[in-house]
């Protein structure tokens, strides 16, 4: 054997040894790679489990996730035919038209043509005629990616990623993570609306289906927080149904019960969504209003006084009866260093108060504001 032959066979095996020292350190690197990609896939997971409410949950869903994958465009689309979610959100203090992103919808036909077999995530190019409604005003989105949220194996909803990029998601991508992400969230959704249910029953009138006193309490006083820090003002409607007792001693209390509950829905029909409504007991229910004035106040309260009255309100037993309200009209502007918020709602409770006896002394069916 010539010499040469041991040399060539030398730098054979360094050059092999320079390959593999190649191939281990890009293995290293995409272990590291896929560590760090565990990791942040944990901390997305996590921040989804902590969310202590559905505003939070919903943020964490759409802001975070969007900032954690850079992404251009994120959305969650539910299915909430009876606007349980959509009340949840406004008793929680975070009304689901504040929340961009978030589409809650009467039926999922129709959103999207994927949504008929939608039981994984579908990757794939962004179609302007398949996925405009999930994707509104979004016009740098080039690829998709529609993530099922499933409840007790029936599509509830989904969570859309959208990106500029048309090679960001296409079906020859591994989708096994966004398949174990969307079952997480849908856990997280499920877990926090009962939450949620469970926290609104202690806050809940049963026979209206109101917030009741204990809510009203506690919501007071976070809004007039609110109206010290935005200087604004915050409105304060209480409501008497006129004369029913009568309808107690006439008809009976079941037949008052169908009063109330029908006033209360008349009512419902007529505040807005940012608007604190509570049965404060009996036949004695209280509006609040954030950012209004006295003039807003009052126009409600004449829009609440008709519609309460426009129809006979049907006793159940074939008979009816004509309800008219009473309403009295306080307002409040706390000022920055005002910190006995307990007792200036208080106030504000006991002037609508004394103006609602005002409107009942002076011939009822009529709304007086404070100090008229």
């Amino acid at each position: 054997m010539s010499i040469a032959n041991p040399v060539r066979l030398v730098e054979e095996l360094l050059d092999e040894i320079d390959e593999l020292k190649l191939e281990l350190r890009a293995v290293k690197e995409q272990v590291a790679t896929n560590e760090e990609k565990h990791h942040r896939s944990q901390q997305r997971e996590l921040g989804l489990l902590k969310a202590r409410d559905l505003g939070q949950l919903f943020n964490e869903m759409i802001a975070g996730l969007r900032d954690s994958y850079q992404l251009e465009y994120i959305s969650v689309v539910l299915c909430d035919p009876d606007h349980d979610i959509r009340h949840l959100l406004a008793a929680g203090g975070s009304p689901a038209e504040n929340i961009d992103g978030l589409f809650l919808v009467d039926a999922l036909s129709g959103m999207a043509p994927q949504y008929v077999a939608l039981r994984s995530p579908w990757l794939g190019p962004f179609a302007a005629c398949d996925h405009q409604m999930l994707f509104p005003g979004a016009p740098a989105v080039q690829s998709v990616a529609l993530i099922p949220l499933m409840h007790h194996g029936n599509l509830m909803g989904s969570i859309n990623f959208g990106s500029a990029s048309a090679d960001r998601f296409t079906t020859a991508h591994a989708s096994d993570f966004l398949a174990h992400l969307g079952v997480i969230a849908s856990f997280c959704v499920e877990n926090t609306v009962n939450r949620a249910r469970l926290l609104r029953s202690g806050f809940t009138d049963a026979l209206t289906g109101w917030h009741n006193r204990r809510y009203l309490q506690v919501r007071l006083k976070e809004e007039l927080a609110r109206a010290r820090r935005d200087r604004t003002g915050l409105v304060c409607l209480m409501l008497d149904l006129d004369h029913f007792k009568r309808v107690n001693d006439t008809w009976g209390h079941l037949a008052g019960d169908a009063v109330l509950q029908e006033v209360a829905h008349r009512i419902d029909a007529q505040v807005r969504a940012s608007d604190v409504a509570a049965r404060y007991g009996g036949e004695e229910f209280i509006v609040l209003m954030p950012e209004a004035d006295v003039q807003a106040g009052l126009k409600l309260a004449e829009r609440i006084r008709s519609a309460v009255s426009s129809e006979p309100v049907a006793l159940g037993n074939g008979e009816t009866v004509t309800i008219t309200v009473s309403v009295g009209i306080a307002s409040v502007d706390v000022e920055p260093g005002q910190d006995e918020l307990k007792s200036i709602g208080e106030s504000l409770i006991a002037r609508a108060d004394v103006a609602l006896y005002s409107a009942k002394s002076s011939g009822r069916d009529r709304v007086i504001v404070e100090g008229q």
